[in-house]
């Protein structure tokens, strides 16, 4: 793809500036370091053209706080771009609230919940990009039903932009997606036996 230029044209009957806008699926999978990083990259872009940016994170501890996500609120509420929504599992998803005592859910029905939330949000085009983070993870573990995702995407109204992130996306998921990346690992500073550290893993 030099300088940007498609390869091919396709005979679809679009227009140039229809093709270039139409909404797309990204699929960011591989066992190597990235894939989030990507996608809130795309996330900054987003931001920066105005659009409403909605984050959701399903396998990532709620207690957890990435770099990204004070960034991307900060940015969000700044009024300089676009919106910022930031979803974390068990961080009080509005429909629940629910008494600690009467026991926490598991992860999968989080899961779950959170797909449900998303799907609510396609529905009204909440968002303009939708990071669904570690996305991949739920669909592999056959939490959450991969055909459904896809009917989901696949009928989803507007130009909304979905970025779905996690190693092990399923077949079905990287053949519907439009663009597809998988970040293979060469050498990681783990493989020696450190450990994360902040700034660079958070």
């Amino acid at each position: 793809m030099p300088q940007g230029q498609p390869t091919v044209v396709p005979d679809d009957g679009l227009t140039t500036r229809q093709r270039r806008n139409r909404p797309l699926v990204f699929v960011h999978t591989g066992i190597g370091k990235g894939k989030s990083t990507a996608a809130f990259g795309l996330a900054l872009r987003a931001w920066n053209q105005g659009w409403p940016v909605g984050v959701f994170q399903f396998v990532k501890s709620a207690k957890w706080k990435v770099g990204e996500e004070n960034a991307l609120r900060v940015l969000g509420a700044s009024g300089e771009g676009g919106t910022v929504g930031w979803h974390k599992m068990g961080e009080g998803w509005s429909w629940i609230q629910r008494d600690p005592k009467d026991g926490e859910q598991s992860n999968e029905d989080k899961a779950r919940e959170g797909w449900e939330q998303v799907k609510r949000d396609l529905a009204a085009e909440t968002y303009k990009l939708y990071v669904l983070d570690e996305f991949a993870y739920p669909l592999h573990w056959g939490w959450i039903d991969t055909d459904e995702v896809i009917e989901v995407l696949r009928n989803r109204p507007g130009t909304q932009h979905v970025v779905i992130t996690g190693r092990n996306a399923p077949q079905a998921l990287v053949e519907f997606a439009d663009l597809v990346t998988d970040m293979s690992k060469v050498k990681h500073p783990m493989d020696t036996g450190q450990k994360g550290q902040r700034g660079i893993e958070w």
